[in-house]
């Protein structure tokens, strides 16, 4: 039985669900977010609160009813608090900047990598060696901070790359002289 799946998820003020057949809508004080569902639940806004229920007991309605919940779920999050992730690049010359709509990162190759950035996240450079993305979608902030730490993972030795604010790299001993 799915516990997450059966949660009942309380609205707070100033958000509103709206549920149109399949698809649902969230809005806030910071935007909207829309969520196609499928067809093996059911959601449904009941005394202030978002039920979602799943039709059947086969295998793959028990999968997608917790899915469903925790969607709904950070769609309510993101629309009334947003989602933000902090970046930070760790090595000699390595630096963030802004360029317009573009996130230049310089991080040890012959030629700075350019990133556009989406148009519904904000970035904020510190210093320039530190990079907080936010947004009111989970999954769109999370995916842009990994393709950000993608260009230049850390690697074990001397800890140079970009991880995560908060992010411990397990360090490795290098070579032994004879």
């Amino acid at each position: 039985m799915s516990r997450i799946g059966n949660r009942h998820l309380a609205i707070p003020e100033g958000v509103t669900v709206e549920v149109n057949g399949n698809v649902v809508t969230v809005k806030g004080s910071k935007g909207e977010l829309n969520l196609t569902t499928s067809d093996l639940v059911t959601v449904e806004v009941k005394d202030g609160a978002v039920v979602v229920t799943r039709k059947n007991e086969t295998i793959p309605a028990r999968q997608i009813h917790g899915t469903t919940n925790a969607n709904i779920r950070n769609m309510i999050l993101g629309v009334s608090e947003g989602y933000s992730k902090s970046l930070e690049i760790v090595g000699v010359g390595y630096r963030f900047n802004l360029k317009g709509n573009k996130l230049v990162i310089n991080a040890g190759y012959s030629h700075p990598v350019e990133v556009e950035i989406p148009s519904d996240l904000k970035l904020s450079v510190e210093g320039n060696n530190s990079v907080t993305i936010s947004g009111i979608s989970k999954q769109k902030v999370g995916e842009f901070a990994a393709n950000i730490r993608k260009v230049r993972k850390p690697e074990p030795y001397k800890g140079k790359g970009i991880r995560y604010a908060g992010e411990h790299i397990r360090r490795k001993e290098g070579k032994k002289a004879k």
